[in-house]
């Protein structure tokens, strides 16, 4: 047995013993380990287009070299294959670092401008969760039709890491920061937004569900490596919220209809951007990788056409 392989081993061992003891488990209901772990050969497509709306800071392509270079797409393999099946596809763009209602406005005229009239379900990652309700029930604009509005690791009662960002950096650190991100041209009405208290104070109760609108939501846990970004952030939210896929806890990203958690998932992860490099190492040391994002992304949308959207 090769050096790596053990030390995969105790990796998934050691995992497990955390969430074995942790008493907090019950409280991420239905635990998704290898369902979409492959793609299947057959998925139903829904009668309508998905919308992808997405979360903080993203993008629908970013190019870093205009034309030189491919661009980076945040929805990363996900559209293509979503086509592929024979899914209308409607990207939307809005500011990264906005308000939600701000956000909301941009989603709403995108949706209005690229659906040509028709019915959608939109399908929003983190933040874009926030953005989509508050167009749903909000705004509720005359020329879109939101027939569902399924979340995935959006912080709907807030992210305890936002509010230890908002404290530590306090107002010493906080208006040059904004003073710099505004320069860039960045809006920076969402951070403050992201907190617990704004959205278990103010958000939730003023933006009530929208009768005839079906809600689902898909939450995430994970244990991130030593070397990764989302270490800090985890272990922060971890002390208050419990189990979270490194920004989101399990608990905040509950709403509607909650379809399960995806176990070992990292906020990343759920948009196909999972890191090559822990990939390789785990397929040396003899780890199946069991979350194919695409995978995860069809079925949503096997789901939504088996229920009649």
């Amino acid at each position: 047995m090769s050096f790596s392989t053990c030390c995969c081993r105790g990796q998934r061992a050691e995992k497990e013993k955390k969430t074995d003891s942790d008493p907090r488990i019950n409280d991420i209901g239905r635990a998704i380990e290898d369902d979409y772990a492959t793609i299947r050969q057959n998925y139903a497509t829904p009668k309508n287009p998905i919308v992808l709306a997405h979360g903080l800071l993203g993008f629908d392509e970013l190019r870093l070299a205009g034309n030189l270079l491919p661009g980076v797409q945040y929805w990363r393999g996900i559209t293509e294959a979503m086509r592929a099946n024979g899914i209308e596809v409607i990207l939307t763009t809005v500011p990264a670092s906005a308000s939600i209602e701000e956000r909301a406005a941009k989603l709403s005229q995108d949706i209005a401008t690229k659906a040509n009239g028709k019915s959608v379900n939109i399908i929003a990652h983190s933040m874009g969760g926030l953005d989509a309700r508050y167009m749903i029930s909000r705004l509720k604009p005359d020329n879109v039709d939101v027939l569902s509005l399924t979340t995935i690791a959006t912080p709907h009662r807030g992210s305890y890491f936002a509010d230890y960002m908002l404290r530590e950096l306090g107002p010493l650190y906080l208006p040059q920061i904004y003073k710099f991100v505004e320069g860039l041209g960045y809006s920076t009405g969402a951070f403050s937004q992201l907190t617990t208290k704004y959205m278990l104070e103010e958000f939730n109760p003023k933006t009530p569900d929208k009768e005839g609108v079906r809600y689902f939501s898909y939450g995430a846990t994970a244990h991130p490596g030593f070397l990764s970004a989302f270490r800090k952030p985890h272990k922060i939210v971890e002390s208050m919220e419990g189990p979270n896929d490194g920004l989101v806890s399990v608990e905040s990203a509950k709403w509607g209809t909650y379809k399960g958690t995806l176990v070992e998932v990292s906020h990343l992860d759920l948009i196909n951007w999972t890191n090559r490099l822990r990939s390789f190492f785990w397929s040396v040391g003899g780890y199946q990788k069991k979350f194919n994002a695409v995978a995860f992304y069809l079925d949503i949308a096997d789901m939504l056409a088996k229920e009649g959207l």
